[in-house]
């Protein structure tokens, strides 16, 4: 399965990981760490996790406080946001509109 970040969510990416690393070091690095394995573990189950009102799904990373909206198009999984989980919900849900 291919994986894809719309532009939005590959900048909130880039921006927690430039933010925790701020904070101490070595810490923007374990974000990254963990939501590529998160990622990679959707890639593999994209259709076991519920599917919400909306039609997207998404996983909470395990040690941060950040989850990961997601729809799947065909063989493509499309993160739609690198979303704090107690921050402006559902912010990013027109996202879906962007993805073929």
């Amino acid at each position: 399965m291919t994986i894809l970040f719309v532009e939005e969510a590959q900048r909130e990416l880039v921006d927690a990981i430039s933010d925790y690393e701020e904070a101490r070091a070595g810490l923007g690095q374990r974000f990254k760490d963990e939501l590529d394995r998160r990622v990679l573990w959707i890639s593999v189950h994209p259709e076991v996790l519920r599917l919400r009102p909306g039609g997207y799904r998404h996983i909470n990373l395990r040690v941060f406080p950040f989850y990961i909206p997601y729809v799947v198009r065909g063989a493509t999984l499309w993160v739609l946001a690198v979303a704090h989980g107690s921050r402006k919900p559902l912010y990013w849900i027109s996202r879906r509109n962007q993805v073929a």
